[in-house]
């Protein structure tokens, strides 16, 4: 049995779930989201417990059995507590603006790269820590969010300007190295 999936879900006070059948939808001070679940899973809940289960062990539904719980608990967590993904940026002359919700990018190009978030995605920008904060209730769109911030100016190997998330490690490269005269 997968060790993800027999664990139960928590919700916490203030988090309504709704559940009909494969349906579920959940309700936060965050906001609200809705998802439908593979029928092969079995979701129940009891009391401010939700458990997810299986019927056999086929393949496929030992496969989804893990899947289905962690997207039920980012679920809640989000509409709950909410997600970031936090980037920074390295380099002479690189900044970051915030124009009215516009995520502004100065970095390197002859133009500025502007990003409008998505609905419910929020930017955030500490020029002084050079960190921006992308913040939502959908750890999925989150991510993929910081992504495409990420791809503006990805972290080069050489000198180790660009963007790169918090804590990333990008391996560094040796430059050319002189031969001496011949």
């Amino acid at each position: 049995m997968s060790r993800i999936g027999r664990l139960p879900i928590e919700v916490p006070a203030g988090v309504q779930v709704e559940l009909k059948g494969s349906n579920v939808k959940v309700k936060g001070p965050k906001g609200e989201m809705q998802r439908e679940f593979s029928p092969l899973i079995g979701i129940s809940m009891e009391e401010n417990k939700i458990t997810v289960s299986r019927n056999s062990d086929a393949k496929n539904e030992r496969a989804l059995h893990g899947t289905t719980r962690a997207v039920l608990s980012n679920m809640i967590t989000g509409v709950s507590t909410g997600f970031e993904r936090i980037l920074e940026w390295d380099g002479v002359g690189y900044r970051a603006e915030m124009n009215g919700k516009t995520l502004v990018l100065h970095m390197g190009y002859s133009m500025p790269k502007t990003m409008e978030p998505p609905d419910n995605i929020n930017f955030d920008v500490d020029p002084k820590a050079r960190q921006i904060k992308v913040m939502g209730f959908d750890k999925e769109v989150v991510g993929q969010v910081a992504s495409l911030v990420r791809k503006v100016r990805p972290q080069e190997p050489y000198l180790g300007k660009g963007i790169h998330y918090l804590g990333e490690q990008v391996r560094r490269k040796a430059g050319k190295t002189g031969k001496g005269k011949k």
